[in-house]
């Protein structure tokens, strides 16, 4: 099973997505898996309705049937999402969840209004880090830009005796 935070998709029965999500948080409070199963969303956006000429928002569910769960998968946080009243399964092939892909969750997050957490960094260009995740996983590197916007840095990794640029994500990278 996965040890990394992803965001998964669990099926409900319909209309009962803000009660699992209910009941899931409640479950995650009383068995303290807050280090394991950390946000539960029902997706939602505003729809405009015209009714007797007058503005009316409602909020719609963008995914009926479907809650977002963003966890570690290991057997017990599995178990808990599982077997909570209403769930029906996660989506995925067979037993084994999917998760979304980054892309997905910024734009679902965003048509929501939720920005991600965006990590902070204490580094300057030309500051020596190393690489945490990815390709380049403990290789030390040389910052060469930062973007605090898209929380992303350019650096500069010697691959057979030459600087090649590099350009990863805040979360990839720690202070030497």
């Amino acid at each position: 099973m996965e040890s990394e935070k992803n965001w998964y998709v669990i099926h409900t029965y319909s209309g009962y997505e803000n009660k699992v999500m209910a009941n899931l948080e409640r479950k995650v409070h009383s068995m303290g898996m807050e280090n394991e199963i950390f946000r539960v969303l029902v997706p939602m956006e505003d729809e405009v309705e015209i009714k007797d000429g007058k503005k009316k928002v409602a909020k719609k569910k963008v995914f009926p049937g479907y809650v977002l769960v963003e966890m570690i998968v290991n057997d017990r946080s599995w178990y808990v999402v599982r077997n909570t009243p209403g769930v029906t399964g996660f989506v995925g092939s067979g037993t084994k969840p999917i998760p979304l892909t980054a892309g997905e969750v910024k734009h679902i997050l965003k048509s929501m209004g939720i920005e991600e957490i965006r990590p902070k960094l204490d580094i300057a260009v030309s500051q020596p880090i190393r690489i945490t995740s990815g390709a380049f996983e403990n290789w030390t590197a040389t910052v060469l830009e930062i973007n605090h916007d898209r929380a992303k840095l350019k650096v500069l990794v010697n691959m057979f005796g030459r600087e090649t640029p590099v350009e990863l994500d805040f979360s990839q990278v720690e202070k030497i």
